[in-house]
Parts: C-alpha cells; sequence; structure tokens
C-alpha cells in the first residue's frame, strides 16, 4: 500500500462529504443519501483491487 491509495480515498471522502452537504442543504436529501453510498461503493472498489494485490503476494510468497 502506498500514500496514492491514502489520498484517493481521502479526496473521495471530501467530495462526497461536500456534494452531501450542498444537496442536503438544498433540501435534497434522498440524493444526498444516494451521493454518500456511491462514494462508499467507490471506496470498496479501490479496497478490493488492494486487497486482491495483498492476496496475490500471500500466495506467492507461501508457494500457494
Amino acid at each position: 500500500m502506498d500514500v496514492s491509495l491514502l489520498l484517493r480515498v481521502v479526496g473521495v471522502g471530501i467530495i462526497v462529504a461536500v456534494a452531501a452537504q450542498i444537496l442536503s442543504k438544498s433540501g435534497r436529501d434522498e440524493q444526498a443519501t444516494l451521493a454518500v453510498v456511491a462514494g462508499i461503493v467507490v471506496v470498496f472498489i479501490l479496497l478490493v483491487r488492494e486487497i486482491g494485490d495483498l492476496f496475490a503476494a500471500i500466495r506467492t510468497t507461501f508457494g500457494l
């Protein structure tokens, strides 16, 4: 894991938080919730890729 993954997650979090606040203040609570859920999905996709790389490294290390 490198710093770029952490920065991507933080960037997505900041963008989603700002978008959710703007949508919530304008009375669009459903869209704010949808934006938050979409942000969570994006972060999970980023993390799943890294977890796959971790398992591949473990397999090669232990020869599985």
